[in-house]
């Protein structure tokens, strides 16, 4: 029986605190206050409460209760229907007030006056009703104060240990500030708070870092965060460390010779602080006399065999002194480089380039005496005439058949007589004494032959008047027939190549020892 009861009484009671639950939830939800109020000092604060539903409940009283963050509750009002508001004992007593006179219970809001840090908390609103008992809502009453954000670069010398090199501060400030070091160097941070003034808060952040001098200018930034700012604030930092001269010497080349001119060293030094001495020297003591210090340059005005030596560099700043040092070894010059196959190639390209133009001028003279020389009809030095031969040396009977005596076939072959102007002889009929040189049978004979009117013309043994004369005279009056002997074959150049016969004659014509003149190709039958 026991058994069977059981389950059910577990039961029953699960539901009996469920609907205590319930109540009570449903009763705390009725009164309505806002979560969170944020304020600065000296403003004036509204705290607002309300019942929501108030069906079913006697509202009989209403208390505003203060909750210090570190302190204990303390009723700061209380309005009840049947008396007027009290304002008990407190830390807002004089400046907290209903906002209604006299106060709704339905709406029994509240407000402070020039509001400090220090009353910042919990403010609860509560009600006293019946048959339900006491309700309550909770405001979270945020006081904030601004801070002063400020940072700054601590100033070290390089070292081997971990120093502080930079610090930021948030002073004063309610909720406290968060600090956030944005850098490229490799440290950590550490940071500590204070109380501040008026119940505020101050923040401090302090970066270490093992400082070396390639740290010296490097970026670092501060970022705060705080409540009363929309974005973190920022502030850029630059570091400052500290160490001796760093020296380095440039400006040799290690080639330096004898009589070499206007060479220069150059002491160059990363310090900080700046260094404020440069100093030159040698090894073995003083400058040699062809060298000149200039701050931080040494100049050498030529190079001798006291340059051979080894340069020292002294900068001090004031951190410390730092000397470096710099072996110079003078060397013999080297030899200057022969131009004599310059030389050469240059003259050889010249006489190539004169040979060639004199190869060039003498084709283009013999082109020219080529044309003048040849030229039929025209030329100065040569004139060629050819009788008995064409179509009107048949007319005349020269150029007929055998039976006339002629070549068969109308070839043009007759006698060649060649003038020559710049002879100073007679004429041609002088020159070759009037014979004809003739090959008859396999021999050479001499032909005695008057000279013809042509002859006489190309002599210029005619006057103007004559010459005039001879050339209204028609073509074929105009020249001697042949009436030679024995027929001749002569082998001519083709007919359309009038240009060549003068070449063609120059060639083939062979002077003899009795001063005729016979053709190489010609056939005498």
């Amino acid at each position: 029986m026991a058994r069977n009861d059981g389950p059910k009484m577990i039961g029953l009671l699960l539901c009996f605190v469920a609907s205590i639950l319930h109540r009570h939830g449903a009763s705390g939800q009725r009164v309505k206050v806002d979560p969170e109020v944020l304020s600065y000092p000296g403003q004036t604060v509204n705290l607002r409460c309300s019942f929501a539903d108030a069906t079913g409940v006697q509202l009989t009283m209403v208390t505003w209760i203060y909750e210090p963050t570190d302190g204990e509750r303390q009723n700061i009002a209380v309005f009840h229907p049947n008396f007027e508001p009290s304002y008990p004992d407190s830390p807002v007593k004089g400046r907290v007030s209903f906002t209604r006179s006299p106060p709704d219970m339905n709406a029994p809001s509240i407000q402070i006056t020039d509001v400090r840090l220090t009353d910042g908390g919990k403010y609860i609103c509560e009600y006293a009703t019946y048959p339900s008992g006491n309700e309550q809502g909770i405001t979270q009453l945020v006081m904030l104060a601004k801070p002063k954000n400020s940072a700054s670069i601590v100033t070290v010398n390089a070292s081997t240990q971990s120093v502080v090199v930079a610090r930021c501060e948030s002073a004063n400030g309610r909720p406290p500030a968060t600090i956030k070091w944005i850098t490229t160097v490799n440290g950590e941070e550490k940071t500590k708070s204070k109380p501040g003034t008026d119940d505020t808060e101050t923040v401090i952040s302090e970066y270490h870092l093992v400082p070396k001098s390639s740290d010296n200018g490097k970026d670092i930034s501060c970022s705060v965060e705080h409540r009363t700012q929309v974005n973190p604030e920022s502030i850029p930092l630059k570091l400052a460390v500290q160490f001796p001269p760093e020296v380095t010497i440039n400006g040799y080349d290690k080639n330096w010779y004898l009589g070499r001119t206007n060479v220069v060293l150059t002491c160059d030094a990363k310090a900080n602080p700046v260094p404020f001495s440069v100093k030159w020297n040698t090894m073995s003591g003083e400058l040699p006399a062809t060298v000149q210090a200039m701050e931080n340059e040494l100049r050498v005005l030529k190079v001798d065999e006291f340059v051979n030596t080894t340069f020292v560099c002294e900068v001090k700043n004031r951190i410390g002194t730092t000397k470096e040092q710099i072996a110079v070894f003078v060397r013999e010059p080297s030899p200057e480089p022969s131009n004599a196959g310059m030389v050469a190639a240059v003259i050889i390209c010249s006489l190539l380039f004169l040979l060639l133009v004199a190869a060039l001028i003498a084709v283009f003279i013999l082109r020219c005496r080529q044309q003048q020389g040849y030229r039929a009809n025209g030329g100065s030095d040569m004139k060629t005439r050819i009788f008995g031969g064409g179509k009107k040396a048949s007319k005349n009977g020269t150029g007929g058949g055998a039976g006339s005596g002629g070549v068969s076939g109308g070839n043009n072959n007759g006698p060649i007589y060649i003038y020559n102007e710049s002879s100073t002889h007679q004429g041609i009929g002088e020159k070759n004494n009037h014979h004809q040189s003739l090959t008859i049978g396999g021999q050479s004979e001499h032909v005695a032959k008057t000279p013809t009117a042509q002859d006489i013309l190309l002599s210029n043994e005619l006057d103007e008047a004559e010459r005039r004369k001879f050339d209204e005279m028609e073509e074929e009056e105009r020249y001697d027939h042949f009436s030679g002997g024995s027929s001749i074959l002569q082998l001519r150049p083709p007919h359309d190549q009038d240009d060549m016969i003068g070449d063609y004659l120059d060639d083939d014509m062979e002077s003899q020892r009795d001063g005729s003149v016979i053709s190489r190709t010609a056939v005498y039958v």
